[in-house]
């Protein structure tokens, strides 16, 4: 289907829908369930929009389509690309490099080499599409370099860039070897965003030491103004954004009989204990998964809880599962599975349930109403969505959430028990208040949280991104 112009683009890695491969052989479409697709679906429906990004099959050339009123380029990866740009470069480099070098960075030539020009790639398919003047809007770590390529071919654009992870500190940014591509690839953008105060702080730093632009004051943000750069005769703009949820959806589907109904369900499931403990994450070695399970097998060794009266769940995502890395860490965290349950469970009774595989919104709503507390316990999170999930869905100001402060939503949720994952001990001892909690101090807690994710939803995040665009009044 051939398709027109657009006047307002998300580009991402991915699309809003997934291509999927059914075990007959044939492929569907299948719709993304990701909080950035809930955020910009609207406002590219409303604006002849369009979705660029890879379909999630390697070795697939697809036609653009249209989805409603919605225009999607799919740009074709070969399984090679998948390797290099996308579980090399970006996930093997990037990602660990962005996350405090959790895990070593491999800084692998060829990588590069497939990053720039899949970036590229995009960037034409941008180029290609975007009307005079179009509003573009670049996502996440996958695509650095695209707002300077695209701006060398098409400079009417209005572009925008948002980093969904953290923005390492200067020194770890330092060891990449293609740092100052990576900056200059940024300035293209006319805005640069980023989930905390910090990360536009070294960003201006890195701009200033590798590319010489002085930062000035004057630049947006929604509780900071760290800085502008000029590049050329152009501003470029740096500010702080926290993206959000869409808070009011899953509070109404919280307070749907059904999803009550299931939670009272995964209760009697697991046996009516005293007090459930939830974890919710992509299996990734970020999220700070076997920190809380070392601090519940020391809870029990030292009888302070029993697991007669405190069951936990584990709902661990499969992810990036044909990196060597993540097959170690899944099996390391299940081994640790076996030997709490080996140790503390009861016949019928599990100490740990865990759930290596993927669930919809609807039940994770359930899982999380049913949850007396929420574990969220990430070494490195640039925002992490799943705390203000948990809140969401609490409408009954019940439960409790013990927070790490290196999740980027730490500084909003101040009213969550907030910990330091790297300190076992005050994991323990803040897991031991969220379970204990008086129920007025709960309520406190927890009307404060609501407040907060319920105010600050992704509508208000994806908003204030394109006004302090300049994008003209968002409708």
């Amino acid at each position: 289907m051939s398709t027109t112009g657009a006047d307002f683009i998300v580009v991402a890695n991915r699309l809003s829908v997934d291509l999927e491969r059914l075990d007959d052989g044939t492929q569907r479409w299948k719709h993304s369930p990701g909080g950035l697709v809930t955020a910009l679906e609207p406002f590219l429906r409303s604006r002849s929009g369009a979705w660029v990004g890879w379909p999630g099959l390697a070795d697939q050339d697809v036609a653009p389509f249209e989805q409603g009123s919605l225009q999607l380029h799919p740009i074709a990866l070969s399984s090679a690309e998948v390797r290099d740009y996308y579980e090399g470069f970006s996930n093997a480099t990037l990602w660990p490099l962005y996350h405090d070098v959790v895990a070593p960075p491999v800084f692998e030539r060829s990588w590069w080499e497939s990053y720039v020009k899949v970036n590229r790639r995009f960037a034409d398919a941008c180029a290609s599409i975007a009307n005079k003047g179009a509003t573009v809007w670049v996502q996440d770590y996958q695509l650095q370099l695209v707002p300077a390529l695209l701006r060398e071919q098409r400079p009417d654009l209005r572009i925008g860039f948002f980093l969904h992870i953290p923005f390492p500190p200067v020194e770890l940014f330092m060891q990449l070897p293609w740092r100052t591509e990576i900056i200059r690839g940024l300035l293209g953008a006319d805005l640069v965003g980023f989930h905390r105060p910090g990360g536009a702080q070294n960003f201006l730093w890195l701009a200033r030491r590798l590319v010489g632009l002085e930062p000035s004051r004057g630049a947006v943000g929604v509780r900071t103004r760290p800085g502008v750069v000029q590049v050329g005769d152009r501003t470029v703009r740096v500010g702080a954004f926290p993206i959000s949820i869409d808070a009011a959806g899953l509070d109404a589907i919280a307070r749907g009989r059904q999803t009550q109904q299931r939670a009272r369900q995964i209760r009697a499931e697991l046996g009516n204990p005293k007090k459930i403990m939830l974890g919710v994450d992509r299996l990734d070695y970020t999220k700070g998964i076997d920190v809380r399970l070392r601090a519940l097998h020391e809870l029990l060794s030292e009888e302070r809880i029993a697991a007669e009266d405190v069951v936990m769940v584990q709902l661990a995502t499969p992810s990036r599962e044909r990196i060597e890395h993540y097959q170690q860490m899944r099996s390391e965290i299940e081994q640790v599975v076996g030997r709490i349950n080996g140790e503390f469970s009861r016949v019928g009774r599990p100490a740990v349930h865990y759930l290596h595989q993927s669930v919809d919104r609807r039940e994770l709503c359930a899982f999380m109403s049913a949850a007396d507390v929420m574990l969220v316990t990430p070494v490195r999170d640039g925002m992490n969505l799943v705390c203000k999930e948990y809140v969401a869905c609490r409408y009954d100001l019940g439960g409790a959430l013990v927070l790490s402060e290196f999740a980027g939503a730490a500084s909003e949720l101040t009213s969550a028990f907030l910990v330091n994952p790297h300190d076992l001990d005050g994991v323990k001892n803040a897991i031991l208040a969220a379970l204990t909690v008086d129920p007025a101090e709960g309520r406190r807690r927890m009307r404060a949280l609501r407040r907060q994710v319920l105010t600050h939803d992704v509508d208000r995040w994806a908003r204030s991104f394109l006004e302090a665009l300049g994008t003209g009044p968002v409708h």
